[in-house]
């Protein structure tokens, strides 16, 4: 088969939607355009039931008892804002300290950042050399004005998988509310918010096949029920927590790539793994100076994350740029030049954390795709450092960083 040209490897950023999927959806535009909540008429109780299926698909994919406990969103953002916000809002009399990690994405540090400036105390809690948090020093941060725990639960660069079960335990322990934003992790891994003590959680779509613009919290009910404040006010629609018209088109695709997911997902995560584990073998044997980024076991089954001395991670994407599609960091940071927060949290020197490059592999990546990209990126790496007189010098045996640079 003929390879396509950009190969796409940076499905952390987005996937493509799944035929099936769109097949799903085009009916809602067109004939069945009804409004969710016009209940005098048959239009309205069709869109309402498509969605009301929706919900039960992303209820059945995470493990939730109620499909009345899934509130629609616009994404992934949108989401975590409104977990992070509306815990902050509401519990704010019983205390205002928030416990979360170094290794968030934007969206959630971002939030953390406002609470921040709006009077709350905010911990971050560093990680491991693997990305793991430690949970003591989750345990340690906690005070008796901690009202809400929210740990990632699979990074979005690194791929590395958080012991979300003992976090939601110790959660349940101290009394204190727990969100993870399972973006990344969602329609990737199997997850049971009841089996994890997970009280609030945050996905999205578009990183499950499904369509951009779309996403879910999950807002447990009982065993605590969890309280929200809204961030819109308007109609009172998702049970009051999020106004506004649903876009049913991409709602039915949310459900539908949802279930499609749940069905595929051992097959489909074995696949990928043996994939990734091809690409990273094909790497790490021909590139000397090269580093695995994150848990070697506990990650995400379609991520790989690597660290090349001697060379910047932009170049290679550059050299690299007509023939396939990575990134050298999260898309939420991609506008900007500086090194990996993530890749720096985790004990890399900036060198390092300029020249990580993420492998993101998706349903329909082949093996063809793989040793081509594999093949090239070796290729590529090998030009740069043929070029680099760092490198050169470090095979010569010289300690780079014993030298000191002297202007003329």
């Amino acid at each position: 088969m003929a390879l396509k040209f950009p190969i796409f490897m940076d499905s952390q950023s987005t996937t493509p939607c799944d035929p099936r999927v769109v097949d799903a959806m085009l009916p809602y535009f067109t004939e069945k355009f009804g409004h969710p909540a016009s209940r005098n008429h048959p239009y309205g109780w069709e869109a309402e039931a498509a969605v009301d299926r929706a919900r039960g698909q992303v209820a059945q994919l995470i493990g939730a008892r109620d499909p009345k406990e899934v509130v629609f969103t616009s994404g992934g953002t949108e989401s975590i804002n409104l977990a992070l916000k509306g815990v902050a809002e509401m519990y704010r009399e019983k205390g205002n300290h928030i416990v979360t990690t170094v290794i968030e994405q934007r969206a959630g540090l971002d939030v953390a950042k406002r609470l921040e400036r709006q009077g709350f105390e905010v911990t971050y809690v560093p990680v491991q050399p693997d990305g793991m948090v430690d949970v003591d020093a989750i345990r340690n941060a906690i005070t008796p004005k901690t009202v809400l725990i929210s740990v990632m639960y699979a990074n979005n660069e690194i791929g590395t998988i958080q012991d979300v079960a003992a976090i939601g335990a110790l959660a349940k322990e101290k009394g204190v509310i727990f969100h993870t934003d399972a973006t990344q992790a969602a329609g990737k891994m199997p997850i049971d918010v009841e089996k994890a003590g997970i009280d609030l959680l945050s996905c999205t779509a578009h990183l499950m096949y499904g369509p951009k613009g779309v996403g879910a919290l999950y807002v447990r009910r009982k065993g605590p029920r969890v309280r929200i404040a809204p961030m819109m006010d308007g109609g009172g629609h998702e049970r009051g927590m999020r106004s506004g018209t649903l876009p049913v088109p991409l709602v039915v695709g949310f459900g539908r790539a949802a279930e499609i997911c749940r069905e595929v997902m051992p097959e489909e995560s074995r696949r990928l793994a043996a994939l990734r584990d091809q690409l990273q073998d094909g790497i790490l044997s021909r590139v000397d100076e090269a580093f695995l980024n994150g848990h070697p076991e506990r990650r995400l089954p379609h991520n790989l994350n690597i660290s090349f001395s001697y060379v910047e991670g932009e170049s290679v994407l550059m050299g690299l740029n007509k023939e396939a599609a990575m990134s050298s960091g999260s898309a939420c940071t991609s506008a900007t030049l500086e090194p990996s927060y993530v890749i720096a949290a985790i004990g890399a020197s900036t060198e390092l954390a300029h020249s990580s490059i993420r492998f993101s592999l998706h349903r329909f990546t082949t093996d063809e795709e793989v040793e081509y990209v594999g093949r090239r990126t070796v290729e590529v790496i090998g030009r740069l450092r043929d070029m680099s007189p760092l490198y050169e010098l470090a095979k010569e045996g010289v300690d780079i960083k014993s030298i000191h640079w002297k202007a003329e």
